[in-house]
């Protein structure tokens, strides 16, 4: 008889469910249930009492503030970049999440883009070969995460999948990964087995909501159970993160969550 298991690690933000916890508590029920954990601004966060928590943390936002794609930007993204590792150590964190620009507290980009040129490609280019350098001297990865322009983040640069895995793979370095995000993924472009397989060398993680309404996977138009068989086949071993909302109940969520990529 043959049991079914999931071949990935499975993680869960704490940013978006059990909402009506203190985060450190939230942190807790999430690794309670057998999850890792991951968070964002970690300026906002008690980092101390978050290392204590016992939980395993996937990742982070690996920044503060700047942009890909100009001179002043590049700095104070690098700058910021510099002072989060010493968090991601603390945390015991592999992953350190990045943008084509910092965004503001309702999602929008700090530095809005109409269009993107030619001289912002190679700016980002170069300034995420500054990154992987950090992350190499660090023994961390930084990742790029594609976000979607039509619903929640109008006007960022290098929002596309297409976008963060053409920068990803100009770079070419095991320092900077993909963090390809299928929610955003399937509101851009969709055909999204055939984006993870063009994606797979690159990916470092894949994170999943549901379309529409950013909610666990089974609440919308994306059938996950396909997509999780469609990864094993191909050999992906990594992380998978629930960067969704819980449409009810967080741990039924979380359970439909895990249903959906146990192959």
């Amino acid at each position: 008889m043959t049991t079914s298991a999931t071949p990935f690690t499975l993680a869960a933000s704490a940013e978006m469910l059990f909402r009506s916890l203190p985060m450190i508590e939230r942190v807790r029920r999430i690794a309670g249930l057998g999850f890792e954990v991951e968070i964002w601004d970690w300026t906002r966060h008690d980092i101390d009492a978050l290392a204590k928590s016992g939980a395993r943390f996937s990742s982070m936002t690996g920044y503060i503030g700047g942009t890909l794609a100009d001179d002043a930007g590049a700095e104070e993204l690098l700058a910021t970049a510099r002072r989060s590792i010493p968090v991601a150590k603390a945390l015991d964190c592999p992953r350190l999440n990045l943008h084509g620009t910092g965004l503001d507290g309702r999602g929008l980009p700090v530095v809005p883009a109409d269009r993107v040129t030619g001289a912002m490609w190679l700016k980002a280019r170069d300034t995420l070969s500054r990154i992987a350098d950090l992350g190499e001297e660090a023994g961390v990865t930084f990742v790029l995460e594609n976000l979607n322009e039509a619903v929640d983040h109008p006007k960022t640069p290098f929002a596309r999948a297409a976008d963060t895995l053409a920068l990803v793979a100009a770079v070419d370095r095991p320092s900077l990964k993909l963090n390809l995000d299928l929610y955003h993924a399937q509101i851009g472009e969709g055909n999204l087995i055939a984006l993870c397989r063009a994606a797979l060398p690159h990916i470092g993680e894949i994170q999943v909501a549901d379309v529409p309404g950013r909610m666990e996977p089974g609440t919308g138009e994306i059938h996950y159970p396909a997509i999780a068989r469609a990864l094993a086949a191909m050999g992906y071993r990594g992380t998978i993160g629930l960067e969704a909302f819980a449409s009810g109940d967080d741990v039924l969520a979380l359970d439909r969550f895990r249903a959906a990529f146990t192959v």
